[in-house]
């Protein structure tokens, strides 16, 4: 078989809302995650500096602030912001349910 096929609702979720599609879907080169937001969910601050990947955040439904490096930027549906390795990135949910496909790779 030359594709890997998974549903993310069929991965078990990590702290209540993060679903890690790496493994699952079989890849070597790139991290690839839905997260699920609660209404007034707010994540970890934190980097990948020591991984040196960057990311990018593409916001599918809901809205979102992510804080990149102290700046707030406000995510609306269909908005995709990219973050470099180093830089610090938290989000935080608004309202309303919100949801993220995560995607970074080295």
């Amino acid at each position: 078989m030359t594709y890997s096929h998974v549903n993310y609702d069929d991965v078990d979720p990590v702290a209540g809302g993060l679903h890690f599609l790496r493994d699952p879907l079989g890849c070597e080169n790139l991290g690839v995650s839905v997260l699920n937001c609660e209404p007034g969910w707010e994540g970890k601050a934190h980097d990948h500096a020591d991984e040196g990947h960057e990311e990018v955040y593409v916001l599918v439904d809901g809205a979102a602030t992510v804080t990149v490096d102290g700046e707030d930027v406000a995510m609306e549906p269909g908005d995709a912001v990219r973050i470099p390795p180093g830089a610090e990135r938290q989000v935080s949910n608004g309202d309303a349910e919100s949801t993220f496909v995560l995607a970074g790779a080295p």
